[in-house]
């Protein structure tokens, strides 16, 4: 199926108006989304960053989209404008997402995808923080370069296939790599439980890198769209490990990978500049 026959079976009204509301605050269409993950809100933040954002918002004043209220997720988007080499990019970033666990369905979980397609948006980078099912190391940040769907949902329902094997893009993803300590798979459960023993040694086996709860069907539905999707997953808590595991402790992990998420974005944006403008 084409992206224009998904938009006409998942783009509705809210939708639409979304997107048309981000086009006002970014004055003009956008080319880039981003979703910084848990603990990576404030990865935009500081002088080594795009300065300060042109403008402001909440993700909630979207319609349909709903305030994100996971740990180290903020209710709140910016709008960048950054100047590349061939020419100046419109940048949409979230600072936070909505979840699963939350309770809702995987129409709020990917109305932000929707809204940003509708703005305009040709490549989308979305970030998260991982439990780690290899020998790696914390603040590790590995470039999604596939994902097993563990979370028994979809975001589409009815006649509409898509085969998932393109999902992440391959030049984007190979570009990141060379930025990034890691490359590999992400398993994506529902949660908000984190897996037990026996689980981590069936992801593993079954050729998962790291496990989160999001981000997978967001990019389903940014792909469906016709939009580039890539992916950094920060390494921030040991899913091998016999410690139980400590939310606050994935976010500061997450936070000190700042430096290579900023540096994948700037990849990112380098990529989405040759685009068409």
């Amino acid at each position: 199926m084409l992206p224009e026959e998904f938009a006409s079976h998942v783009i509705g009204s809210e939708d639409r108006a979304a997107g048309e509301q981000l086009r006002v605050l970014a004055g003009g269409e956008v080319q880039v989304a981003v979703v910084l993950g848990s603990g990576l809100a404030e990865a935009l933040d500081g002088s080594e960053a795009w300065g300060q954002p042109d403008a402001h918002g909440r993700l909630s004043d979207l319609p349909g989209v709903l305030a994100p209220v996971g740990d180290g997720h903020v209710d709140a988007l910016r709008i960048y404008r950054v100047a590349t080499p061939q020419r100046t990019l419109r940048v949409v970033v979230a600072l936070g997402r909505t979840h699963l666990f939350e309770g809702h369905g995987p129409g709020p979980v990917t109305a932000f995808a929707r809204a940003a397609y509708c703005a305009g948006a040709e490549v989308a980078l979305l970030t998260n923080a991982n439990g780690c099912l290899r020998d790696w190391s914390l603040g590790d940040v590995m470039a999604v370069s596939d994902h097993i769907n563990f979370s028994g949902t979809s975001p589409f329902d009815g006649t509409v296939f898509l085969d998932p094997a393109t999902c992440w893009d391959a030049e984007l993803t190979g570009m990141l790599a060379e930025v990034c300590q890691r490359s590999g798979t992400y398993a994506f459960l529902r949660g908000p439980e984190y897996q037990t023993t026996a689980e981590s040694r069936l992801l593993a086996a079954a050729g998962a890198d790291c496990v989160g709860m999001s981000t997978v069907l967001e990019a389903l539905m940014f792909r469906a769209l016709g939009v580039r999707v890539c992916g950094m997953s920060v390494v921030s808590d040991l899913s091998f490990s016999v410690a139980a595991t400590d939310p606050a402790a994935v976010l500061e992990v997450a936070a000190k990978a700042r430096r290579t998420v900023l540096e994948g974005l700037d990849v990112v944006l380098s990529a989405a500049s040759q685009l068409r403008g």
